[in-house]
């Protein structure tokens, strides 16, 4: 045989191919039959592809992530850690390119699983993209300005960004999103943590913090003490990107908590009831719909509670602070009444 070339080139071949199939192909066809999307997922749309394309393009790979690993840090990002299903309607996006799960390694910036439920408002998004420290004052994110148009007269369907004067750089004109932009922001509002199916086990996150704190710290042995909030990063993670970190909003986009007479009210119910199912009754006046932070970020009663005594106490505002018990009695009531 090892004097024949063709006999040993064609043994070797034929052990390749056969390795290949073994090894790679029969596997993935396997996989690839052995494999369902979670109900009440459904495919992108077309311009949500688009989007996943721009997305590619851009390369907000490189920073990005869309992975919720299962370790206690990651739970601002999603309800439960990732599994397998959340990539199943990932499909190959032409003969080209294989398909793109994005699942990325880099956290330069946040991770992006569901930030469609986490910020949905497209006011948020437009401005964030066009100029990121014009929401962020922090973001390290560069901008995305030319993904946008600047018309001296606006038509009605376009969608025009009112950007702050201080990020316009001498802009004059109407700052419209371009077809590219508004791709992006639906495939960027398209990403979505599905609930998993009723009566499956949830993952669960590991390495919660305030595990060994609440077991040493604990005044009984039975007892063990309720975790410290820290009212100024919980407010930091879940609002400061809207309401920025001055607590004075965004002129025509989003509204100041300072002097807020939400804020102000000693009665938190309607305060608790805004960051537990959204509000939009400032629309009319330019500013955005506030999504349910609350229940999108699954903050707990003492978490909000430590929110809004942030709020009450700063920026010159100087309300009753509120309880956790008053807080989950609350949210309790909301429950019932739905």
């Amino acid at each position: 045989m090892y004097n024949n070339h063709k006999l040993l080139f064609a043994l070797a071949l034929c052990f390749f191919v056969a390795l290949t199939m073994f090894v790679a192909i029969i596997p993935a066809l396997d996989i690839q039959r052995n494999n369902a999307p979670l109900p009440g997922s459904r495919p992108l749309t077309k311009l949500e592809t688009e989007g996943k394309i721009v997305f590619i393009a851009e390369g907000c790979i490189a920073c990005h992530t869309q992975q919720v690993r299962n370790v206690d840090m990651d739970k601002v990002w999603g309800l439960r850690p990732g599994i397998a299903a959340d990539y199943a309607r990932n499909e190959r996006m032409d003969v080209w390119r294989n398909t793109a799960t994005l699942m990325g390694s880099e956290r330069t910036g946040p991770d992006l699983t569901n930030i469609g439920n986490r910020q949905p408002s497209t006011v948020w998004h437009l401005m964030h993209l066009y100029n990121p420290r014009s929401v962020v004052a922090a973001s390290v994110m560069p901008s995305y300005a030319w993904l946008f148009e600047v018309k001296d007269y606006n038509f009605p369907e376009d969608v025009t960004v009112n950007v702050p004067e201080e990020f316009r750089k001498g802009i004059t004109g109407k700052i419209v999103a371009s077809h590219r932009a508004l791709a992006l922001l639906a495939y960027l509002k398209s990403l979505k943590q599905v609930p998993l199916p009723g009566g499956k086990p949830a993952p669960i996150f590991l390495y919660a913090k305030n595990e060994a704190a609440a077991a040493t710290n604990s005044p009984g042995k039975n007892t063990p003490a309720k975790p410290a909030y820290n009212g100024e990063a919980l407010y930091a993670t879940n609002c400061q990107t809207c309401h920025q970190g001055n607590g004075e909003g965004l002129l025509g986009a989003f509204p100041p908590l300072k002097g807020s007479k939400v804020v102000l009210n000693d009665n938190p119910e309607v305060q608790v009831t805004i960051i537990m199912q959204g509000y939009n009754g400032r629309v009319s006046e330019g500013y955005g719909i506030m999504p349910p932070v609350g229940t999108n970020n699954n903050l707990s009663p003492g978490e909000i509670a430590a929110i809004i005594n942030h709020e009450r106490g700063n920026w010159g505002n100087n309300s009753k602070k509120v309880t956790e018990e008053e807080v989950a009695k609350i949210i309790a009531s909301l429950k019932k009444s739905k």
